[in-house]
């Protein structure tokens, strides 16, 4: 019974441990996003800056290229919608993987908790000695 319960734990703890790893990615995802929020979002507050005399150029490459304000307006305003659409999912995401991750914690601390009683009743069965 030990080497099951042994070997239990074992999977339960790689499980654990892939689980850790998924949350970290999804957390540096959301970082990500948060950074291109903030940039997106001082880009929108200097785009309210503009008169319409003002010219906005794009990168392309190693070229900028003249944009019409209104399109760049629009694409900041659309790439700000996609971000924050995309921060929900990495929060729905990064909730189901913490529930998991809780879920497997409770599982190893009961397996820790049936090993000890086994161990510590094989300990205090008594050894009978051949005569």
């Amino acid at each position: 019974m030990s080497d099951s319960l042994q070997a239990r734990l074992q999977l339960v703890s790689t499980e654990f441990q892939k689980i850790q790893g998924e949350l970290s990615s999804a957390v540096e995802a959301r970082q990500r996003l948060d950074a291109q929020l903030s940039e997106n979002e001082l880009v929108k507050k200097e785009f309210a800056l503009l008169t319409p005399e003002n010219r906005v150029f794009k990168l392309v490459g190693p070229v900028l290229i003249k944009q019409d304000q209104a399109d760049a307006k629009g694409n900041i305003e659309t790439r700000l919608e996609f971000i924050r659409s995309e921060i929900k999912r990495v929060e729905t995401q990064l909730k189901d993987i913490e529930g998991r991750q809780e879920k497997k914690k409770t599982e190893i601390v009961e397996i820790q908790t049936a090993l000890q009683q086994h161990q510590a009743q094989q300990a205090s069965t008594p050894v009978q000695l051949a005569a």
